[in-house]
């Protein structure tokens, strides 16, 4: 499979950590010591999980090597949706005006974006598709407690879209080498440490410490798993994209597999936790650094405690 294009959105507005300091108390430092986030995106009230994804599509099309009328499966990947009848890819699905399609909506909190092109394997390996478009947007804040001094803090909104083809279209293309998702929902305290029940508090983590031990564990665990599987090493490997929830995880997740902290690739620092889009989001943000041959490692770690791991080379 083929990356052919990526784009991504971003709302306008930003919340600094000052914001909280008014709120709750919590300073600067203290937020930034502990998470690396210094400001966050938040959509206005004219914005949600749709719209954020459809403007990641309109910029997506310009740089399509093909017609967006070629895409055969639309793949929404969120946790935060707008609504959970008429989904997230069925607004795109509306949006591009494209008829007869396969169109599915997933959550597996943020390891989704992964799951989602596991999704779009298995369509192409089943010959019922060969163009595919995933579309991954997150909300955070439109669930999110401010006043809660755990968690509140730590989410941002964004949203990015990717095209993927069976086959290679153009010299420019990303080749998905391997990808690989599980779940440890048995473990630890997986069932409670980050929970979002819309008919009561919204984003909950009370559990912070569980959640950073277990990403720890389980993002180079499944980094190690693709590059034993394709014969590689991390000497192979020029950047890692880490799902953006904490710089300390990334940091420790560098260490763990022996690489330098440059090697990760960040945006936690300006964006928060932007969820299961986070991780492509900052792939977007950073694909005029990528020359052709590099290999990227794309690790996932989420509620519920699913994990994952891609390989791309570009």
């Amino acid at each position: 499979m083929f990356i052919n294009a990526i784009a991504s959105f971003l709302p306008e507005q930003i919340i600094t950590n000052a914001y909280f300091e008014q709120l709750n108390g919590l300073t600067d430092d203290w937020i930034t010591e502990r998470t690396g986030i210094r400001e966050r995106r938040k959509a206005s009230t004219q914005e949600n999980t749709h719209t954020m994804a459809i403007e990641a599509v309109d910029k997506l099309i310009p740089i399509l090597p093909y017609d967006i009328s070629e895409i055969d499966l639309i793949i929404g990947a969120t946790y935060t949706p707008y609504d959970c009848i008429f989904t997230l890819g069925h607004a795109v699905q509306h949006h591009l005006n494209v008829s007869e399609i396969p169109v599915v909506t997933i959550s597996s909190a943020c390891s989704s974006l992964l799951n989602a092109v596991e999704i779009v394997e298995g369509y192409f390996a089943l010959n019922k598709a060969t163009k595919a478009l995933i579309v991954a947007s997150e909300h955070n804040t439109a669930y999110n407690n401010e006043d809660d001094p755990k968690a509140g803090h730590l989410w941002g909104d964004g949203a990015v879209a990717l095209s993927i083809s069976k086959t290679r279209i153009s010299e420019t293309d990303w080749e998905i080498k391997d990808v690989l998702t599980a779940g440890a929902a048995n473990v630890g305290k997986a069932s409670e440490s980050v929970t979002l029940k819309p008919l009561e508090k919204g984003i909950v983590m009370p559990y912070g410490k569980d959640v950073f031990i277990n990403a720890c564990t389980y993002m180079p665990k499944a980094s190690l798993q693709v590059l034993e599987r394709n014969n590689l090493t991390i000497s192979d490997i020029k950047y890692i994209a880490p799902h953006q929830a904490n710089l300390r995880i990334s940091k420790n997740v560098a260490g763990t597999l022996g690489v330098s902290e440059d090697v990760m690739l960040s945006n936690i620092q300006y964006l928060g936790n932007t969820g299961c889009a986070g991780c492509a989001i900052v792939l977007d943000e950073n694909k005029h650094k990528f020359v052709k041959g590099d290999k990227i490692i794309v690790t996932v770690f989420g509620g519920g405690y699913s994990y994952g791991a891609m390989l791309l080379e570009i």
